[in-house]
């Protein structure tokens, strides 16, 4: 063999091995690739943004990461808390589950809270080692909530104050008893009003987030989140939590654990999440529930669609969504009347939860469902028949359903 004849060969034998070595590779990867979790799909979870250019997707990453992020003590957490981070509460940007609920307590009408000195208006019910566990003080009612839905509230905050009015006043008509209302409340100085805003002679503004809708925008629900339920402080809420029980908690503010870049990246990313989509909406039965979901009254409070007005983020500017909420707060008769109330509403009024994302509630509760301001629902129908005062009517016309159009009006239920 010559020397040529032998160089070819050696060439021929190195682009087969290579040529093996790649088919190998790109079969294992096949392979692994089998083994690995597949991304979920779209349409049965409630994660992503809206759409975002290349520079307010770069501040969603990083909100993303600090949603999910994990506090220590070396980062800011306590000395008082109830969570390690935002998706303890909010799993895959869903709704909370009994192990992380929240309690609230000390205020039993609308003149304001009297137990801030005692710790108020939220029990931290974890502590750094060396701290005294909070108690609720003698005398204060209180009241269980599970975290809400996260994905989709950008949208809730960009709704005109004038399109609420407008729900309310169409109310005051309603046959069936329905007297829903906006929860006016004071704002902290640190947030701005919406250029939406119809603020009240008496200086309230309208507020839309929160079991009770007492909060007024995502600024302020995510600094009293980081401070309540994390102890964190930052610029806007310099102050830990205080326990009364404690002389040798921090009675002062320090520097700030948070900075207000890290804190309004996660602002942003909340502000930024998709709604969630609906299933199966060709579904013949989907769309029988959805006709008797009407015809019996929920969707008086449970509003089908709302209209953002200008944001100054695109996606957000003047859409038509479907949350299913009317923003207003409802009374809810006497079996959910905990005693305690947020701002202007009475202890027994609620904000109409949005039913967005109801169907995938068992997927971040364990496969199980726990509804209503505190998961005391464990299924569908048994929140429907826990309505009382304004949805009376409502619940009543859903007893006497036949069993297909009860079962029909699950299955939609099921499929927001």
């Amino acid at each position: 063999m010559s020397p040529f004849q032998w160089l070819l060969c050696g060439m021929k034998r190195k682009a087969t091995l290579l040529i093996s070595f790649i088919v190998l590779t790109i079969a294992g990867l096949s392979s692994c690739y089998k083994m690995l979790p597949q991304m979920p799909d779209s349409t049965n979870t409630l994660c992503g943004p809206v759409d975002l250019s290349s520079a307010q997707s770069v501040l969603f990453s990083q909100g993303n990461d600090q949603f999910f992020a994990i506090r220590t003590a070396a980062t800011g957490l306590g000395p008082y808390f109830v969570s390690t981070g935002c998706g303890e509460c909010h799993s895959s940007d869903n709704r909370g589950h009994p192990f992380t609920i929240l309690t609230r307590f000390g205020q039993s009408d609308t003149t304001g809270n009297k137990f801030m000195a005692e710790g108020g208006p939220q029990l931290q019910n974890a502590n750094l080692p060396g701290y005294a566990p909070q108690q609720i003080p003698s005398g204060a009612t209180s009241s269980k909530m599970i975290a809400p839905v996260t994905a989709g509230v950008g949208f809730l905050e960009a709704v005109p104050d004038s399109e609420i009015l407008a729900m309310a006043a169409a109310n005051l008509t309603n046959p069936d008893g329905v007297r829903g209302h906006p929860n006016y409340n004071i704002i902290p100085s640190y947030v701005t009003p919406s250029a939406n805003a119809v603020p009240r002679g008496d200086g309230k503004y309208i507020c839309r987030f929160g079991r009770k809708a007492s909060v007024y925008d995502l600024l302020q629900q995510v600094a009293t989140a980081y401070n309540h339920d994390m102890g964190i402080t930052s610029s806007y809420m310099p102050f830990d939590p205080y326990n009364y029980l404690d002389q040798m908690a921090p009675s002062s503010a320090g520097t700030p654990e948070v900075d207000n870049t890290t804190l309004n990246s996660v602002v942003f990313y909340c502000r930024c999440l998709q709604t969630p989509n609906q299933r199966d909406t060709g579904n013949a039965t989907v769309k029988q529930g959805g006709q008797v979901f009407t015809s019996i009254g929920c969707a008086t409070c449970h509003q089908p669609t709302l209209t953002t007005g200008y944001s100054p983020i695109d996606a957000l500017s003047y859409q038509t969504f479907s949350p299913y909420t009317d923003l207003l707060v409802h009374d809810m008769g006497p079996g959910l009347d905990d005693g305690y109330t947020e701002g202007n509403a009475k202890t027994s009024e609620w904000r109409t939860a949005p039913l967005w994302g109801l169907g995938l509630a068992p997927g971040v509760q364990g496969g199980n469902i726990y509804l209503l301001h505190d998961g005391r629902a464990h299924s569908i129908e048994e929140a429907i028949m826990m309505h009382g005062g304004e949805a009376a009517v409502s619940a009543g016309r859903f007893n006497n359903l036949s069993a297909s159009d009860r079962s029909a009006l699950i299955t939609f239920l099921k499929s927001l």
